[in-house]
């Protein structure tokens, strides 16, 4: 199985699921399913998966090792930006 884009012009290109069958010596393709409506990302994700590729989720490729806090700062900052301390300062 394979995608298979086909470009139309002025429009958005065709997506197609197919796979590719012999009939005698003569090599043919079956659509499986029109994946059109289907965004970028899950196109690529199916074309990855199709390839063999292991998806796992992206929380499991990494780890923490420390972080700072940050939260406070903003907040105070937001509220300052919002009540107009800037420009009293300057």
């Amino acid at each position: 199985m394979h995608i298979h884009v086909i470009p139309n012009r002025g429009s958005r290109p065709t997506i197609l699921l197919r796979e590719s069958y012999r009939e005698g010596k003569k090599v043919k393709k079956r659509t499986l399913a029109n994946l059109s409506s289907l965004s970028c990302k899950q196109v690529e994700t199916i074309r990855r998966t199709l390839n063999g590729e292991e998806l796992v989720p992206i929380d499991t490729l990494f780890t923490v090792t420390s972080s700072h806090h940050h939260g406070h700062v903003q907040a105070v900052r937001m509220a300052m930006k919002k009540l107009g301390f800037e420009k009293l300062i300057a």
